[in-house]
C-alpha cells in the first residue's frame, strides 16, 4: 500500500480496531486504535521506519487494503483487538511481539474469584500450583500490559472484582471501603458475585451487545418484583457500559510507542559447551514487559570454562557503561557461589539468584527477601528470558566457529 491506497479509504476519526490484508484477503495486521484515520494514516509516514521499525514497513508494502470495525470506546477496541488476534493469529503480529511476552488476564477458579494479569512466558514456566490459584477463564492475549491495566481500572468500576491482592485482609478492606471490590459476607454475596463473573466474561469476550440485553432483563424483572433499588443498580451499570470514560487509555494510546520507565530488573546468564564459544547476555524486563531493545551480549575473554568468573566479567563490563540505564535489582542463573560473585561486583544494587533443580526448572530463589516477594514472577521472566537468550546466542557463535572449520 501507499498514501495514495490511504486516501482512497474513508476511516472515521473514531476508537476501533483495524485490519491490514493482502490481496488474497489475508489479514496481515491487527491493531487498535483511538482515531481510526489518524493510526492507519500514521503507517504511510516517511518516518515509519524509525517509529515502528522494519518489520511493519515490510507488512505495509505486503498490504492492499485496510478494513475496520468501529466500536464505542478506546476500552472496547482494547477487547476486541485481543480477541481478533487469538482467532486470526495474523504474521506480523506474531513476529513483531512472541506470543510468550504478551498478557493474559485470568479469573481464577474459586469461591470468590479474583482477576489477574499474567505474562504469557509465566503461564508457560509456571503451573497451577506455582501461580498460586486456578484458573477458571483466560482472556488474550494484550499487546501492551500497561493499557490492559488502564482498562482493568475502568471495567472495576462498572464491575467491581477482587485483585489478585484480595487475600490480604488489608487490601481487601480498603477496596471494599471504595466500592471497587465485592461485599463476600452477606447471604446472596456469592450469587451476586457470580452475577459480576458473568458480566466480565461477556464483555471480556466482546459480547457487549449480549451484555446490555441480559442486564435489561434483569432490571426488568426486578422492577416487576418491586425491588426498585436492585433495578436502580444495574440501570446505573447499563448507564456506565454505554457512556464508558477512557481518557486514560486515550493517552496511554497516544503513548503506546513510548517505553514506560518503571522497575527494571536485568537479567545474566551464560552459555557454552565444555569451555567452548562461551557468552554471557544481559535481558531487561521493566514492569513486567521484555525490552528486548535493551538486550545486551558479551563473548567470554577470559575463564571460558568458569562460570563464576565469566559472570563478574560480564557484571564489570556492564557497569563501565555509565550511560545504560540502572537496574532496581540483578537477577542471576546459580547458587550461593554465583550470588556472592554478583556481590563482590555490584555494591548498592539488590541481587537475587534463581537455584535450579536437576531438570533445569526454577528450585527456590537466594538473596533479597523482600524483591523476592514483591517481584518474584517478574524475575523469573526475566531469568527465563536470560537463559533463552543466551542460549540462542551461543549457538549462533557454535555454528559459525563450525562452519569456519569446515570452511578450512
Amino acid at each position: 500500500m501507499t498514501s495514495q491506497d490511504f486516501k482512497k479509504l474513508s476511516l472515521p476519526e473514531a476508537p476501533g480496531v483495524y485490519f491490514f490484508k493482502d490481496s488474497a484477503g489475508n489479514i496481515l495486521y491487527i491493531g487498535r486504535a483511538t482515531s481510526l484515520y489518524d493510526r492507519v494514516h500514521s503507517y504511510f509516514s516517511n518516518d515509519l521506519i524509525a517509529t515502528r521499525g522494519p518489520l511493519l514497513v515490510d507488512m505495509v508494502t505486503k498490504a492492499s487494503t485496510v478494513e475496520y470495525v468501529q466500536t464505542d470506546s478506546v476500552l472496547e477496541a482494547v477487547i476486541l483487538e485481543s480477541n481478533e488476534i487469538k482467532k486470526y493469529l495474523p504474521h506480523f503480529n506474531t513476529k513483531e511481539k512472541d506470543n510468550k511476552s504478551y498478557n493474559f488476564l485470568i479469573i481464577t477458579d474459586e469461591e470468590f474469584p479474583r482477576i489477574v494479569i499474567v505474562r504469557g512466558r509465566t503461564l508457560e514456566l509456571l503451573n497451577e500450583n506455582e501461580l498460586g490459584f486456578k484458573i477458571k477463564y483466560q482472556f488474550g492475549p494484550y499487546p501492551q500490559g500497561s493499557l490492559l491495566r488502564d482498562a482493568l481500572k475502568i471495567v472495576r468500576k462498572i464491575f467491581p472484582f477482587r485483585d489478585e491482592k484480595a487475600t490480604l485482609k488489608h487490601h481487601e478492606s480498603f477496596y471494599r471501603s471504595i466500592g471497587l471490590s465485592p461485599d463476600t459476607d452477606s447471604p446472596e454475596a456469592k450469587k451476586d458475585y457470580q452475577r459480576t463473573i458473568r458480566n466480565l466474561v461477556l464483555f471480556f469476550e466482546g459480547k457487549k451487545g449480549q451484555l446490555i440485553k441480559v442486564l435489561e432483563k434483569e432490571m426488568d424483572e426486578y422492577a416487576d418484583a418491586l425491588e426498585f433499588e436492585k433495578a436502580q443498580k444495574i440501570r446505573n451499570t447499563l448507564y456506565a457500559l454505554n457512556h464508558i470514560q477512557d481518557v486514560s487509555l486515550i493517552k496511554a494510546e497516544n503513548d503506546a510507542s513510548e517505553v514506560i520507565e518503571g522497575f527494571r530488573i536485568e537479567a545474566y546468564d551464560i552459555a557454552h559447551m565444555s569451555g567452548k564459544d562461551t557468552v554471557g547476555v544481559m535481558t531487561v524486563v521493566i514492569n513486567g514487559e521484555l525490552q528486548k531493545s535493551h538486550y545486551k551480549k558479551f563473548k567470554i575473554s577470559k575463564d571460558a570454562n568458569n562460570d563464576t568468573a565469566a559472570l563478574k566479567e560480564i557484571l564489570t563490563r556492564r557497569f563501565n557503561h555509565p550511560e545504560w540505564k540502572s537496574p532496581d535489582l540483578i537477577a542471576i542463573d546459580g547458587g550461593i557461589g554465583q550470588l556472592n560473585a554478583a556481590k563482590e561486583i555490584v555494591k548498592s544494587i539488590p541481587v537475587v539468584s534463581i537455584v535450579k533443580n536437576d531438570a533445569h526448572k526454577p528450585d527456590h530463589f537466594l538473596g533479597d527477601e523482600k524483591m523476592i516477594e514483591a517481584h518474584g514472577k517478574d524475575i523469573l521472566l526475566a531469568n527465563s528470558e536470560s537463559h533463552r537468550f543466551a542460549i540462542a546466542y551461543h549457538k549462533k557463535l557454535r555454528s559459525r566457529a563450525f562452519l569456519k572449520r569446515v570452511a578450512k
